[in-house]
């Protein structure tokens, strides 16, 4: 998963038409660390998406524009859109992660 710094590489990234996955993270949340144990299997098993995470702290305003308001969230993009949003509250099991990979279309 390729790591975005800031704003302008976040704008690059989801401009794609190919469907673009954020996750958003910071470094002192314990379900952060939780899901990174799972994360390499699961993109190894939707190579449709395109993989990138950002630090929710580094970036205050996209979190806010988006509606990040728990981390980690998973945030799909396509063509600059956000087409899908997976919840903290909802991604705190490779299982729950997976069925809502599965929910969308690219």
């Amino acid at each position: 998963m390729e790591r975005l710094q800031d704003a302008q590489q976040f704008e690059q990234a989801i401009a794609s038409s190919t469907p673009v996955v954020v996750k958003f993270f910071t470094t002192w949340c314990p379900d952060c660390v939780r899901m990174d144990q799972f994360m390499d299997e699961v993109i190894a098993a939707y190579p449709q998406f395109t993989w990138y995470d950002i630090n929710r702290d580094d970036v205050p305003d996209i979190a806010e524009t988006y509606n990040v308001m728990g981390i980690p969230s998973l945030l799909v993009f396509q063509n600059g859109e956000k087409i899908a949003h997976l919840h903290s509250a909802n991604a705190k099991t490779r299982e729950q992660v997976e069925e809502f990979l599965q929910t969308i279309k690219g």
